[in-house]
């Protein structure tokens, strides 16, 4: 139907999104009814998350601004999700939606089994122990007047971790497997630097012993040999921890060597998602292309083809019909301005949302 309308001489725009709209929502009603991956510790199907931007006096949304639209994905225990794009693609949004730190406009986020989507804050409670987040800035994340000590101890005693007489001991050996002095403990933060105080914010996540770890561009404010500490850090302790991690980037060779699996977002929705291997072998999305071209190349005598994207990310308030990036796509056709391309698996394990994979 989508095609004949299409090669008319004056196609609709609105019955063709309504015909999206239609199979789209037979699908999702699909894969919510699909049992739970009972090897997975994370699982998201069709999360959305939307922030209402007009109301009427009654209180009824008349425009809202889609930060995520519709992603997927699932995580096991010891694996790393690396999600990249472009500043304002709604990375850190996905990753707060799936704590539950935003409450979640659609979708389903299963952890450990159980559907969390619907939780209340008094639910929520019992599992934030096991879902930790570490944020992007490592200045503003710390409570000046606490003590190291202090920010360490508190979270163990509220989540009763260890008996109270053994609180310090318990803070201290933490301390030393995420790097920190034990003379640290009575310090406080304004004392230390970008990346000692990111070891301060990774011990804090992980002194409740998590099992998800949420980690929001945690090496994005830091220099270069400080970053390679950080990542290394973080690689060991999932070692030694079976951890999971969501690790939110937008550098890719920081994406490249932690993570096991890539999701590329642009304007809220997942353009393309595999493995990392996957993904660097055979990116199939071209923006997914583009920001391989991007990356410098250390050698001196390769040369790569820069892939250059014209005009700016359009506005997720007002983004454009039919596939969000063809504005901006070098390849785009006439379908591509008018139909919301399927997110589909093209290769085990690897999936796309793009028209012209379909031969269209």
């Amino acid at each position: 139907m989508a095609e004949e309308i299409l090669n008319t001489p004056q196609y609709d725009d609105a019955a063709l999104e309504k015909e999206y709209r239609e199979k789209r929502k037979e699908q999702i009603e699909e894969d919510m009814k699909k049992p739970f991956d009972p090897d997975c510790v994370l699982e998201v199907r069709h999360l959305r998350k939307c922030f209402p931007m007009k109301k009427t006096i009654t209180g009824k949304v008349t425009k809202e601004l889609v930060a995520v639209d519709d992603i997927s994905f699932k995580l096991k225990a010891g694996e790393t999700l690396g999600i990249v794009g472009e500043s304002g693609c709604g990375k850190t949004t996905s990753g707060r939606a799936i704590l539950k730190l935003h409450e979640p406009s659609g979708g389903q986020i299963i952890f450990n089994g159980e559907d969390i989507t619907h939780y209340n804050s008094s639910q929520m409670r019992a599992l934030r122990k096991e879902m930790q987040i570490i944020f992007q800035d490592p200045y503003s994340s710390l409570p000046p007047r606490s003590t190291v000590g202090g920010i360490l101890s508190e979270p163990v005693k509220v989540h009763k971790i260890v008996p109270k007489n053994q609180i310090k001991d318990y803070v201290l050996e933490l301390m030393d497997k995420c790097g920190l002095r034990d003379y640290y403990y009575e310090r406080y933060p304004h004392e230390f630097s970008g990346g000692q105080r990111q070891r301060i914010c990774i011990a804090r996540a992980l002194s409740v012993n998590p099992k998800l770890v949420i980690c929001d561009e945690p090496v994005s404010a830091l220099d270069v040999s400080i970053q390679a500490q950080i990542i290394n850090l973080l690689k060991k302790l999932q070692r030694e921890r079976n951890l999971a991690y969501v690790f939110i980037s937008h550098d890719l060779s920081v994406v490249k060597f932690i993570s096991d699996k890539i999701g590329v977002m642009y304007l809220g929705a997942m353009m393309e998602f595999g493995t990392k291997e996957d993904i660097f072998r055979n990116p199939l999305h071209p923006y997914t292309k583009a920001l391989f071209s991007a990356v410098p190349n250390p050698d001196p005598t390769a040369k790569t083809k820069r892939i250059k994207l014209e005009g700016d990310i359009p506005s997720p308030a007002n983004p454009p019909k039919g596939c969000r990036f063809h504005t901006r796509c070098p390849y785009a056709k006439e379908i591509c301005k008018h139909i919301p391309p399927q997110y589909k698996e093209y290769e085990e394990g690897h999936f796309a949302a793009c028209h012209l994979l379909d031969g269209e």
